[in-house]
């Protein structure tokens, strides 16, 4: 069965999402703001949602067509094959969002389209009624500039839910976002990775996660493994094949410190929970007291700023000790997250580059500082 499928991201983060779907395999894909669309097959959906670790969620796309008007919408929807997903008993819930379009009444568009999919259902199983007691079948209707693209969600909770973070600290870094960081550092785990402001331990989880080539959804389920549409030996083979891809490697050198005993404590829980006890060492410490004895290394970490931290005088502080670290650690590579605005004045230097992410809503920025390429 051949289908369309669309790995959503926040913004900035698109790119990372397409790499991720060429390595699984998927190469016929369009990247758009927000959103990778793919085509594949059914196992696909099984596959994508145990191993993307930069999307927040999959869905399946049923279809996607002008409507200007609620005529056009209704007609439409109930056009498509929603029997071709959707069992008798489906719970089928419907979202919806508008941007740039006519119909900008949400709840009226949700209305519709629920309408409209009950009637396409009404003559392929003859009932005039659906209890919806069944598998959940979230839809959502999304227009925007007078195109409506219907889709099925295929996830769940967020991808950024992997399982292991029952506990989080103050404004925690999703793992999607966290993943993304370590990506784009470029870090492998022979090489030494700090994070001073490592809060509830995310970022370093995430990179002992890539590491050992652990697919980050082995430990939870989705809302699509109790779908008819999926046979269950698809979920089997692909989590037979996850686990198969594991590489038990040791990560040389994962430190995380923070001067809040209590955050350690969870970052601590978090690590047992991703089956990751021992290989990452937290350490109650100011971020002003970072050293290493290792020559080269990565510093990977995403420190409190305005939003997060009150006093501004504080943040500067903060951020004078951050500087005066990396001076000391003149060899290693640094990788900071922050919307503070004045980084590159206080570190004394423009960062090698930039790139623009957005961390729960507030706009900031990811400089990347390029220390010496280390000895063959």
């Amino acid at each position: 069965m051949s289908l369309e499928l669309i790995a959503s991201t926040t913004f900035g983060l698109e790119a990372l999402a397409a790499d991720e779907l060429r390595r699984l395999g998927y190469p016929e894909l369009k990247v758009e703001n927000g959103k990778v669309t793919f085509s594949a097959d059914l196992s696909a959906i099984c596959r994508c949602n145990l191993w993307l670790r930069t999307a927040a969620r999959v869905r399946l796309k049923v279809g996607e067509f002008k409507a200007s008007s609620f005529e056009e919408l209704f007609e439409k929807t109930k056009a498509l094959p929603w029997a071709d997903y959707l069992p008798a008993d489906a719970e089928f819930p419907v979202e919806g969002r508008s941007a740039q379009s006519a119909l900008f009444s949400v709840p009226d568009c949700q209305a519709i389209v629920k309408k409209a999919v009950v009637e396409s259902l009404k003559p392929k199983y003859n009932l005039e009624w659906f209890p919806e007691n069944g598998p959940l079948f979230k839809i959502e209707a999304a227009l925007l500039k007078d195109t409506a693209t219907l889709t099925i969600d295929t996830s769940g909770p967020g991808l950024h839910q992997r399982g292991y973070r029952a506990l989080a600290g103050g404004a925690p870094l999703k793992e999607t976002l966290a993943a993304a960081l370590v990506i784009l550092a470029r870090w492998y785990p022979d090489i030494a990775l700090i994070d001073p402001f490592c809060g509830s331990g995310t970022i370093l989880i995430e990179a002992a996660l890539q590491g050992q080539n652990r697919a980050p959804g082995l430990n939870r389920s989705f809302v699509s493994e109790a779908w008819p549409l999926i046979p269950s030996k698809y979920w089997e083979e692909a989590r037979l094949e996850a686990r198969d891809l594991i590489k038990p490697v040791q990560p040389d050198y994962l430190i995380g410190t923070d001067i809040d005993q209590r955050v350690l404590r969870i970052a601590r829980h978090n690590a047992a929970a991703a089956g990751l006890e021992g290989l990452i060492h937290f350490q109650q410490r100011e971020a002003k007291e970072t050293k290493s004895a290792k020559k080269y290394g990565k510093l990977i970490t995403n420190p409190p700023y305005g939003e997060r931290l009150g006093n501004e005088k504080e943040v500067e502080q903060l951020y004078r000790e951050l500087a005066q670290v990396c001076r000391d650690l003149d060899t290693w590579s640094f990788y900071i997250l922050t919307a503070f605005p004045r980084l590159e004045k206080i570190m004394g230097r423009k960062a090698t580059k930039r790139r623009k992410l957005y961390h729960g809503g507030i706009e900031t920025q990811y400089y990347q500082y390029y220390g010496p390429r280390p000895p063959r």
